[in-house]
């Protein structure tokens, strides 16, 4: 799937509202699993801290469907003026992604229309350390 096709996925979930003082749906991710199946999903934001990110959400739906690992992601959000922009995972999801399958280091991530980079290169030291003695 193009990054192009990739990016679409995510802005048609796009959906931003709120309900009282929560925000619903103004990231939406999508997520291309290793075996060619689509996943999105959007954030949610609460005053409380426990909301999450859109990302996760997808993953939420691969899981679900029992799969696993995961060949590309983006995720995007549209400004005030209208401009969609690709959002790179924050650490959270980078390292949410990695736990979900050890290959997902490989991990292709949407950072633009042209551009990705695997997810190992945006998580560095990554693996658990020799003890020291």
């Amino acid at each position: 799937m193009s990054n192009d096709a990739l990016i679409a996925a995510a802005e048609a979930v796009l959906n931003p509202h709120r309900v009282g003082d929560r925000l619903f749906g103004d990231v939406g991710a999508a997520v291309l699993s290793a075996a060619g199946n689509l996943y999105t999903g959007v954030c949610i934001d609460t005053a409380s801290g426990t909301g999450f990110c859109a990302e996760p959400a997808a993953i939420a739906a691969m899981v679900t469907a029992r799969e696993y690992r995961i060949a590309k992601v983006v995720a995007v959000w549209r400004d005030d003026e209208g401009r969609l922009h690709v959002l790179p995972p924050c650490g959270r999801c980078r390292e949410f992604i990695r736990q979900i399958d050890a290959d997902n280091l490989g991990t292709e991530v949407v950072l633009g229309r042209g551009r990705t980079t695997p997810l190992r290169d945006l998580l560095p030291a990554h693996a658990w350390p020799d003890p020291l003695d």
